[in-house]
């Protein structure tokens, strides 16, 4: 199971190859519907990358990719050197990061998610539960426990999760969008390609990015290229003080590739403490 985050090679006279755009889960195998027939005709094409096992899995939709980029800011994280030890960040972020599951009667995902409560309260994207079947949330620890959708939100691609039977996990704490500025250092962390509790590092390579899926348009993006990959999504994107910059949702692919190829987007912080604010007034 695996969560597809995804996005040319110039030949001599030849013009260059269109981009995709994918959104993360994981895929187990190849999926035989014809969503995933591309259609990439001058523009970028997105890919919600959810993790599929059955016979529907991840989809790919036609998307275009708007390359608006803001001034950046002043960042108020540590400074990283060559040589510099990241290990204590990941020490420190790992245990709020979980794997989120959804398994159904023909199809299966995988996605990330990340612990905003104690209480087992998960932030994930919305696409990595949005198949039909059974929640579960497993744990940094390798404990999986069951779970339920307690609200979503379409619009900007995020959900809340409530894990069962759990008490004293450690929250993320989000940083706040003037923090960030392109060259940041940043850490992905999620289960690519199923491969839970993988670390990926990289640079906030571009702010307010925009990406048309036609459904909806997700705006103010963060993009970075930390190698971001089918089962991110929904993961935490964190700067060098441990604090989640965003949630990753989206990855650009060059061709008929579905891997990184350094192009990666995150949901910034303040839409999300903004939308996840909205989603415990709905669910009380």
């Amino acid at each position: 199971m695996t969560d597809l985050l995804t996005r040319p090679a110039a030949v001599d006279e030849q013009p260059a190859a269109p981009m995709d755009i994918h959104i993360p889960p994981v895929m187990i195998k190849p999926p035989r519907d014809p969503r995933w027939r591309r259609r990439v005709a001058g523009g970028a094409a997105v890919l919600v990358l959810v993790a599929g096992g059955g016979s529907a899995g991840a989809y790919l939709m036609e998307q275009h990719l708007h390359t608006t980029t803001t001034a950046a800011v002043a960042a108020d994280v540590a400074t990283i050197t060559e040589g510099t030890d990241l290990a204590p960040i990941v020490a420190q972020v790992q245990p709020s990061v979980v794997t989120v599951l959804v398994d159904g009667a023909q199809e299966s995902s995988l996605g990330s998610g990340v612990v905003i409560g104690a209480d087992g309260l998960i932030l994930t994207n919305n696409h990595v539960i949005a198949s039909d079947g059974t929640v579960s949330v497993r744990l940094s620890t390798g404990q999986t426990v069951p779970a339920r959708v307690v609200a979503a939100d379409a619009t900007h691609d995020l959900a809340l999760v409530q894990a069962t039977g759990l008490a004293g996990l450690t929250p993320v704490t989000f940083a706040t969008d003037d923090s960030v500025a392109v060259g940041d250092t940043v850490l992905a962390f999620g289960a690519p390609l199923g491969l839970e509790g993988t670390v990926t590092s990289g640079i906030v390579s571009a702010l307010d990015r925009s990406l048309d899926t036609g459904d909806e348009k997700l705006t103010g993006l963060l993009q970075t290229d930390a190698a971001i990959n089918q089962g991110n999504s929904g993961g935490a994107l964190v700067d060098t003080s441990g604090r989640v910059v965003g949630i990753n949702v989206a990855i650009a692919t060059a061709g008929d590739s579905t891997g990184s190829v350094g192009l990666g987007f995150a949901i910034p912080a303040d839409t999300v403490t903004g939308v996840v604010a909205q989603l415990k007034a709905l669910a009380g």
